[in-house]
Formats: C-alpha cells, sequence, structure tokens
C-alpha cells in the first residue's frame, strides 16, 4: 500500500463548506462572536501593560515601536501561522481543542499514549487557571474605565466588576441560547469600532508603522536584559485567546473562522494598537490608559458600556468551554462524574455543570479581592496561556509527524521555531512568578494532581473489582446447567467490562438466588473520536436465550444517557420496555487499607473524589423508580 504524501491532511472545512455563502457568512459572524471574544478584548489592557514596563528605560518613541513590533509578529507567528494556518487543520472528525488533539495523537501515536495523556491533564489544567483569571482581568480592564469618566468613581470600579461577574455566573443556569444571537453583532460592532479608534490616531504620528519591522522588537529585547524579557511576557497578553480559535472548530469549521480572523479581525486588532502606540508616541500622559483615550470625552460613556458587554461575552465563551472542557474530562475518566444539565432542546452543546460555575466563581472573586487592578493581574495572566500553547504544540508534533506522515526533519522545521518562540514567552512570564504568575501554577497543579489521582484510582479499583467478577461465558454455563428460579422481567446490570458478570449480578445471585427472564449486560464505552455516528453507537450481542450483551458508544464530547441507548437497541429488534426493567447499580464504599498500592495522601484524595462523583443514576438519567442498588465495600 502506497504511504500518504507528506502534505496537510485533505480534511473538509466543517460546518461552512459545501454551504451557500448566506450559511457562511452567518457562520463567520457567529465566530467573531464566540470564538475571538478573549483575543478581542486584549486592547483594553495588553499595550497599557506592555508599553508602562516597557517605557521605564529609554524613549517612549523606542519603547513603543518595540512592543508594536513585538506585538504583530506574536500576532503573526503565534495566532496566524500556528492556529489558523496549522492547527485548524488538525482536527478529530470536525473537532478542534485540547482533548481532541490529546485523542487524535493516542490514534497514531500509541507508544507516545501516556505522554500525550499527560501532556492533555496538564494542559487542560492550565485551561482552569485561564478560565479563572479571564473574567477577573476582562471586566476589571473595562470598567476601569469609570475613572476617565470621573475620578471620584474609582472606588465603584470592584463594586461593578463584581456586579457584573455575578450577573454573568448567575444567567449560566437559565442558558445562553437566547442573547447568544446577540453575540456575533455586538462583537462585530466592537471590533469596528476597535478599527476606527486605531484609525483616528495612527496619522498623528506615521512612524508608528515602522514597528511592521521584526528588528525593532529583537533589537528592544535584546539591548534591554530582563526588562526586554518583562515586556515580552506583557506582549504575549495580546495573544490570550488565540487556543479558542481551534477549540471551536467544531462548532464553526475551518473556513469561516479563517476568513473572519484575517480580513476582520486581526486588521481591527492591529488597526488598534498602532493607533495607541501613535497616540502615546504624541503625548506621553496617554500611557495611564491609552485604549479609552483612544476616544473623545463624549464617547467614552458609550466606549465603556460596549467594552463592558465585550468582555462579558468573552468571559462567556471561557466559561462555556470550561463547561465542554469538563464534560470531555468525565468521558475520558479523567475527573469523577458531575451533574451536567442541557440548557437547550436543539442544540446540544448547551450545557451547564453548576459544580464548575460556582467554583469558578468563587476563584473569581478571590483572584478580584487579591489583586483589585487589571494590572496586577497581568503578570498572573500569561503564565497559564503560554503553558497552554507550549503543551499544544508538543501534541502537534505527533499528530503532524504520525498522523500526517511528514518527514521529521520537515515536522522539526515548523514545529522547533513556534515551540522556541512559546517556550521563550513562557519564560518571559515566569518572571513574575512572585508577583502573581504562581496562581495559576497553583490552580493548574491542584487539578493535575486531582486527575492524576483520579486517573490512578479508578485504574486500581478497576482491578480490584475484577478480582471479584467472574467471567461471563462461565456463569452462563453453570446456570444453564443448574437454573435458577427466574422472576419475569428484564433486569439491566451496568457494567465497566461486558465479558465479566458485574458485581450486582453476583450479589443478587448470591442473596436473593433469582434471575430475571431477561438480562442485559449495558457497558457504557468512551472512545477516542468526539462523536459517535448513530449507526455506530451500540452493538448487540445474544450470549445465551437469557443474556444479552450491549456495548454502547459515546465520543468524549458527547453524554451518555440510558433511554436513548435503550432506544437505539428497540430498533434493533432489542425491544425493552423501560417502565417494566430494573436496573442494578453497585454502589462501592471506598475504605482506606494499610497494604494499598496508592500513597496514604492519594488514597484519601480518591475516596472523597469517589464520595462526591455524581449518582450514576442522575448522570446516565436512569428512571429513579427503577433503580436497584447494591452497596459494596472494596479496600483500595
Amino acid at each position: 500500500m502506497a504511504q500518504p504524501q507528506a502534505s496537510l491532511p485533505a480534511v473538509d472545512f466543517g460546518s461552512a463548506e459545501g454551504h451557500d455563502n448566506k450559511n457562511f457568512w452567518a457562520l463567520a459572524l457567529g465566530s467573531v462572536g464566540v470564538v475571538f471574544g478573549d483575543i478581542g478584548t486584549s486592547p483594553l489592557y495588553a499595550f497599557k501593560e506592555a508599553i508602562t514596563a516597557a517605557s521605564h528605560h529609554g524613549t517612549v518613541a523606542e519603547a513603543t515601536l518595540g512592543v508594536l513590533s513585538l506585538i504583530f509578529w506574536s500576532m503573526t507567528l503565534v495566532v496566524t501561522i500556528k492556529y489558523v494556518l496549522l492547527l485548524l487543520h488538525a482536527d478529530n472528525k470536525g473537532e478542534g481543542g485540547m482533548f481532541a488533539l490529546m485523542a487524535l495523537g493516542q490514534t497514531v501515536a500509541r507508544r507516545s499514549a501516556p505522554l500525550l495523556g499527560a501532556l492533555g491533564i496538564a494542559g487542560a489544567s492550565f485551561f482552569y487557571g485561564d478560565a479563572v483569571i479571564t473574567p477577573a482581568i476582562s471586566v476589571l480592564s473595562a470598567v476601569e474605565g469609570l475613572r476617565l469618566i470621573a475620578p471620584q468613581l474609582e472606588v465603584a470600579i470592584i463594586p461593578a466588576a463584581l456586579v457584573v461577574l455575578t450577573g454573568l455566573f448567575w444567567m449560566q443556569s437559565h442558558g445562553t441560547a437566547r442573547v447568544a444571537r446577540f453575540f456575533g453583532p455586538v462583537m462585530a460592532l466592537w471590533f469596528a469600532v476597535l478599527a476606527l479608534g486605531g484609525l483616528m490616531h495612527i496619522a498623528d504620528n506615521l512612524s508608528v508603522l515602522l514597528a511592521l519591522n521584526p528588528l525593532y522588537g529583537i533589537e528592544f529585547v535584546y539591548s534591554n536584559g530582563v526588562l526586554g524579557l518583562t515586556v515580552m511576557g506583557l506582549v504575549f497578553l495580546a495573544c490570550t485567546g488565540a487556543e479558542a480559535l481551534y477549540a471551536d472548530l467544531g462548532h464553526f469549521g475551518r473556513r469561516p473562522i479563517t476568513v473572519s480572523w484575517l480580513y476582520f479581525v486581526m486588521p481591527a486588532l492591529i488597526l488598534n494598537y498602532f493607533g495607541q502606540g501613535a497616540l502615546v508616541m504624541n503625548d506621553a500622559n496617554a500611557i495611564e490608559n491609552p485604549f479609552y483615550r483612544l476616544y473623545p470625552q463624549y464617547a467614552l460613556v458609550p466606549m465603556l458600556i460596549l467594552s463592558t458587554f465585550a468582555t462579558v461575552i468573552a468571559c462567556q465563551a471561557v466559561i462555556t468551554g470550561a463547561f465542554s472542557l469538563t464534560r470531555q474530562a468525565i468521558q475520558l475518566g479523567l475527573i469523577p462524574r458531575f451533574e451536567i444539565r442541557h440548557t437547550s432542546e436543539s442544540v446540544a452543546g448547551q450545557i451547564y455543570i453548576p459544580r464548575v460555575n460556582w467554583i469558578l466563581f468563587i476563584f473569581v472573586v478571590m483572584v478580584i479581592f487579591a489583586f483589585r487592578t487589571s494590572s496586577n493581574l497581568a503578570a498572573a495572566y500569561g503564565v497559564s496561556v503560554t503553558a497552554a500553547m507550549v503543551i499544544d504544540t508538543l501534541m502537534a508534533f505527533f499528530v503532524i509527524w504520525k498522523c500526517w506522515r511528514w518527514p521529521l526533519w520537515r515536522v522539526a522545521l515548523v514545529v522547533i521555531p513556534l515551540l522556541m518562540i512559546e517556550q521563550a514567552f513562557f519564560s518571559a512570564n515566569l518572571l513574575k512568578l512572585f508577583e502573581g504568575g504562581w496562581v495559576p501554577l497553583v490552580i493548574a497543579a491542584m487539578l493535575a494532581i486531582i486527575m492524576f489521582s483520579w486517573v490512578k484510582g479508578t485504574r486500581l479499583l478497576a482491578k480490584l473489582t475484577k478480582r471479584n467478577e467472574a467471567d461471563l461465558d462461565w456463569l452462563v454455563r453453570k446456570l444453564e446447567a443448574k437454573p435458577p428460579h427466574r422472576v419475569p422481567g428484564t433486569a439491566v446490570f451496568l457494567t465497566g467490562d461486558p465479558y465479566a458478570a458485574p458485581t450486582s449480578m453476583m450479589h443478587n445471585l448470591k442473596h436473593n438466588r433469582v434471575m430475571h427472564e431477561r438480562n442485559i449486560l449495558l457497558s457504557i464505552r468512551t472512545v477516542e473520536t468526539p462523536r459517535v455516528a448513530r449507526h455506530e453507537r451500540i452493538t448487540i450481542e445474544r450470549v445465551s436465550d437469557h443474556f444479552i450483551r450491549i456495548v454502547a458508544r459515546y465520543g468524549f464530547m458527547e453524554t451518555p444517557s440510558v433511554p436513548k441507548i435503550l432506544e437505539h437497541a428497540r430498533r434493533k429488534d432489542c425491544n425493552i420496555d423501560i417502565g417494566a426493567t430494573s436496573f442494578f447499580l453497585s454502589r462501592r464504599s471506598l475504605r482506606k487499607t494499610p497494604k494499598s498500592e496508592l500513597p496514604r495522601w492519594q488514597e484519601r484524595l480518591f475516596i472523597v473524589l469517589a464520595a462526591s462523583a455524581e449518582d450514576a443514576t442522575t448522570y446516565f438519567q436512569i428512571p429513579t423508580d427503577r433503580v436497584v442498588e447494591v452497596g459494596t465495600q472494596v479496600a483500595i
């Protein structure tokens, strides 16, 4: 068989390809509202923080050209080349994101699967750190415009930010379907206003266009030592949110995202940054808040309102991303089950996870009170973003090499320069470690410990459980040789291994000495693809006249539902009346043991996590009046 050519994979453009122009532009507008919210609000604080630090040495003009050059080329190399032109091609059946990239890499690089799994956990952990800081810095930077309207309003900045964020997190339980339709038009207006603000001031000092030369940025970093690295870390704030281009690939498709970025979003951002630069070169006092000073005094209140709306939309995208990532982590077995509520009957991706929502809210409030200003938060922001981007690049290496079949030298030619750039930004952000950079690192470390402990604990629990389970084929032969008393109806036993007799079945047989006329072993498995086609959802195997084995497959972006599985089974001539069916579940009570394979602290953590997991009846949507729980004790 001929080897595939070393080129970009032949993948489709996602949702937009093959549709009419009207649908394409609707998707493009939707991507502007959702995908670019985070990176689109960076002009509120990115240039201000970078130029404030850079202007401590040398002239403002030199500092401005250096900062703008770094911003322009960072966006070009990291956002445009890496994410738009490279990673948007690395789709996992049309889906993108951290776990989609991890799963894709694991399917083609089996030997490196554990490493990719560890990278996926680390990347997801850093994303949650980003999800805590993004709402805080975005909303704070927007409402800080109050002090320009009236200096005495400065005391209202934190209360105003808390009111906005409280309303945002409160509305999550009601779903965002109704307001989401306004995200695209609002953000389109936002980017148009960004471009207009920049255009109004670039003519103030046309020498600002010299910053398009990368040598200004390189010379600034080289000649300023530690200060140059510090400014690099702050410059990277202009690229925060770039991961969303890849994460939202499945929602909008590659072409709408690419066109929106190249022809609308990026030009608007560049114009705004260069407008701020020209303003500062013309008036050094504008460094205090160059973004709001782009606009005339009479426009400050409307800009404050529009900025607040834009930052709320950016925060909404991050929160929704946290919900989506959490569901994927649950499906992949990285964290315990959490309650997942669907807030839309028509859109499968509209979900709400109460526990994640309120934990995020508590952390965001704590961060606001701890740092109090967007300038203080800027130091903490870049660490989590750059770390996640480095991890993306490392996982992309395996996909490009093994999936796209590029020669190793060619992969290195593309990946190593990107990795060096991102590692330089990550190192630059680490200089702010003791000024707030430790916050996302602590959050990421906590979550990584939880995920690794859960994975290790569930594997140990599965091994211990398997010791007490009998082979199903052996049990069927024994029951045929010596039939037990049979009662009418159907019993469904949920099990992780459909080839072993589950603990709940063995206990029912041992203590009640009866079996149902029809017994179904139902196993729900998560596969390494985002979604599973309906015709591939379930497989049914008749083990004997009284036993049926059903294996249901779900993608890591889907939520399992037992009633829907039984409906699929009915279409395959396995008629199951859910109202006349008993569902047997094993409820394990974990207890400590001196001989545990886990360290004592990890053993205790796993027991706490297992106790906090969502009840299987609720998670799998099983009718509560049809469930029989069989309790067992397991010493881990």
